[in-house]
Order: structure tokens, then sequence, then C-alpha cells
């Protein structure tokens, strides 16, 4: 281990106690041998400190004893090496805002939230850039990828992008988070994966819905394709890389949240699909799924940038109108027919 991999593995802190927040901590712990993590609730930190579970967001794993959970922003901040943020996108602002005044400055941060806020349209790392001031746009880096909570802290092979503005910074912390089961690829596209993060979430909603539906596997395939052709075209609009949506954080990320069971986002499609509203879904739910806020946001920035995207434009409208997925469906089957590989802006 280098020196400064070292210095920046010696107090690492987790922001955010959810199921992925609480597997990158074990992860992390796993490797160092401690690490503190901020959660929410107090019965979610009594039962990290006392039974080494998270009963509520990540049950039958067993964590590290060297994990230590707490609900205090000040105690948790006080000295940190390293910062890795892991909170719902809709509360990251609100949280953030409560640890600036604790957090040392020029503290490295890994943001490891997905999503795009809907009030201000803002990415993460523009959040980040808001909220800490200019010292930390250099210091902050951006994992997304196909990831699994469950599977991360179970151990198993799992391959991440790691974005950065700094590439020195972003090696270190390449290394810092990597070992046998974990590997992280850097790159310097960072709006790239937070897009690719964030509007996958969206598509795997269409994606459930046509599984819901019973529609086959040709209709999902179709929605994951056509899928990363509106992300694709939304990133470079954005002024991201077409080439980072074919990664890890882009398509990597979409398969895995299309196509995997795990997925919360598939599932909220799946029943929808089947016929159950919205509400009733998520009465039933500790969270709600990402791309439900996501939506949102995707379908604005789209209209403002004049950027086409007929399945982002139809899941919103099923989450927020009230379209049906069988309307959805047959709007998308019945577009006007065009040249697959046409690339603009608005096709």
């Amino acid at each position: 281990m280098d020196d400064l991999t070292q210095k920046l593995s010696s107090e690492i802190g987790i922001l955010g106690g959810g199921a992925w927040g609480t597997a990158l901590a074990r992860h992390l712990c796993a490797i160092y041998g401690h690490a503190r993590i901020w959660v929410y609730e107090p019965d979610t930190a009594e039962a990290i400190n006392t039974t080494h579970t998270n009963p509520r967001f990540l049950p039958d794993v067993s964590l590290p004893k060297g994990l230590v959970a707490t609900t205090d922003l000040q105690a948790f901040a006080q000295g940190l090496s390293l910062l890795v943020i892991v909170t719902p996108s809709h509360v990251t602002r609100h949280v953030l805002a409560g640890i600036v005044p604790y957090l040392p400055k020029d503290t490295p941060m890994i943001c490891a939230t997905k999503g795009i806020e809907n009030d201000t349209l803002m990415t993460m790392s523009e959040l980040i850039d808001s909220t800490f001031g200019s010292w930390a746009h250099g210091r902050s880096c951006f994992l997304s990828g196909p990831s699994f909570a469950f599977d991360v802290a179970r151990g198993l092979a799992t391959s991440v992008s790691l974005a950065g503005y700094d590439r020195d910074l972003c090696q270190t912390l390449q290394r810092l988070i990597s070992n046998g089961d974990f590997r992280a690829y850097t790159t310097q596209d960072v709006l790239g994966v937070e897009l690719g993060g964030a509007l996958k979430n969206v598509i795997a909603i269409a994606a459930g819905a046509c599984v819901g539906l019973g529609l086959g596997d040709n209709a999902v395939a179709a929605i994951v394709t056509r899928g990363l052709a509106e992300m694709t075209r939304l990133c470079v609009k954005l002024g991201g890389e077409a080439l980072t949506m074919s990664g890890l954080s882009g398509l990597g990320d979409l398969a895995l949240t299309c196509y995997g069971s795990l997925s919360r986002n598939r599932t909220l499609g799946v029943e929808l699909g089947q016929g159950r509203d919205f509400d009733s879904i998520q009465n039933g739910r500790i969270t709600v799924a990402e791309g439900v806020k996501t939506a949102r946001s995707a379908y604005i920035l789209a209209q403002k940038y004049d950027v086409d995207m007929p399945i982002v434009t139809r899941v919103y409208q099923g989450l927020y109108e009230g379209k049906t997925p069988e309307r959805v469906v047959r709007e998308l089957m019945d577009r006007e027919l065009k040249h697959e590989l046409e690339f603009s802006i608005r096709h």
C-alpha cells in the first residue's frame, strides 16, 4: 500500500446507510479493518453496532465489527480522510449541507449516488460543487456501474467505473477501493458516468413493464437497445462522451438493471405492467426506486435541450400523467419509421 492510499484509508466514512451504502461500507471495512457509517435511523445504527447487521436495508448479511455507525453528522465527519457519499439523490443536498461545517477542507470524496435533482436538474457532481465550493471539484470522484448491493456485500465479482477530474486522485482512489472481488476502471468523463448511472433506472422501469405485460424477451431487448440510444443522445448533447455509454456505467449498468431480478426499478415496472397502481406499490416499500424521480428530471432535460427520448417520455407520462403501460407500448411501436443508426439529437 502506497503512502497516499494508507493516509486516505485511515478514516473512511460512508454517508448513507441504505443497502448500497452498507454494502460499500462492508467492502471497504473488509479491506482496511475499519470504517464509520452515518445512518438516518437510530435503530439501524444500533443494529449495526450491536448485532453487526442492517436488517432494514441489507438483511441476511453480516457486517464487520470494525464498522461503527452513528446518526451524528458532526461526530461522523470529524477527522475523515475519505468521504463516500451514498445517500438517495433527492436528500443528498440536505444531508451534505449538514456535514459542511464539520468536514475537513480538501477531504477527497467518492460519490456513489445515482440521480439528477428534480428542482435544479443538477447531477451529483454539480450539487457537490455548489454545496462545498470550488475546492471540491478536483477532490471528487464518481462511482457507477453494474453493482447490486447484495452481490457486492457478499464479495461477488464486480466491476465499476470511477470518474474524476483529477487523474492522479482518481487512480489513487481506484487502487484504494479495488481488491480481488471489486475492480474499478477510471475515466475522466464525469458527466457521462453520472448520466449513465441515473438514466438507466428510467429505462429499467420500461423494461420491467414489458415483462409485466407479458411481451416477451424481444421487447425487453428492444427497450435496452433503444434506451441506450436515448441515453447516448442526451449524454452527447450535455457534453459527455458517447463511448462512455458503451462502458460499465452505461451499457453495463443498463443491462444489469433491466435484466437483474434484484433491480428495484425493473421490479416496479413489472408491477406496473401487471396492473398495480403506483401508490399501492409504494405503500409496501421502504424506499422509492431512483428511476421514479429521475424520470421527471430526464424528461425535463430532454424537453429543455430538444433531445428525442421517447422511452423516457413515456415512462414519465406513465408515472406522472396516468398513461397506461399498454398505451405506452402501443405509442412506442406506432412511432414513425426511421433509420436505426441516425444520430441526430432530434429524430
